[in-house]
């Protein structure tokens, strides 16, 4: 007795081999339209991406300290433009309006962090200016924005 292989009567053999008969569905799925939106959308996203960045183009000083640990709320900005203007978040806000409008913006956060950017060419005391009215103002968790690369003072950085 002896083991023989059957060989199928469709010529060929195999899944292209054989022929669809009739309106028989075809029970293979083409992903290769999948792939291409996805590929289209991974680009858009990845394009996309870096604009979502909510600011205003100032020039921050660069020190060597180290970024604060990211929270669930988006921070609230305080921007000092080089050309002195005071801005919340994209808005333009005279100075007087500043704690006024901070207030009400604030009843409605959960964090009272605020960041505070300013242009590297604006002077030290227009800086400490606007932090002492901050402060002042009942806003006391102030953090300072700039750019992470700069001197170390130790002679080693920058």
């Amino acid at each position: 007795m002896g083991a023989g292989v059957q060989k199928s009567g469709g010529g060929g053999g195999g899944r292209r081999g054989r022929r669809r008969r009739g309106g028989a569905p075809m029970a293979d799925i083409n992903v290769t339209p999948f792939i291409d939106v996805m590929l289209v959308l991974l680009i858009i996203f990845m394009v996309a991406a870096p604009m979502l960045t909510v600011g205003v183009p100032i020039e921050l000083p660069e020190t060597a300290a180290n970024a604060l640990p990211s929270e669930q709320e988006e921070p609230l900005a305080i921007t000092m433009t080089a050309d002195g203007r005071l801005m919340i978040q994209t808005t333009e806000t005279p100075p007087e309006q500043l704690i006024q409008r901070l207030t009400a913006i604030a009843a409605e956060r959960t964090s009272d962090k605020i960041f505070l950017r300013a242009d590297g060419s604006i002077p030290y005391a227009r800086v400490a200016e606007v932090m002492g009215a901050l402060n002042a103002g009942g806003f006391n968790n102030i953090g300072l924005v700039t750019d992470a690369g700069g001197p170390t003072l130790d002679g080693n950085g920058g």
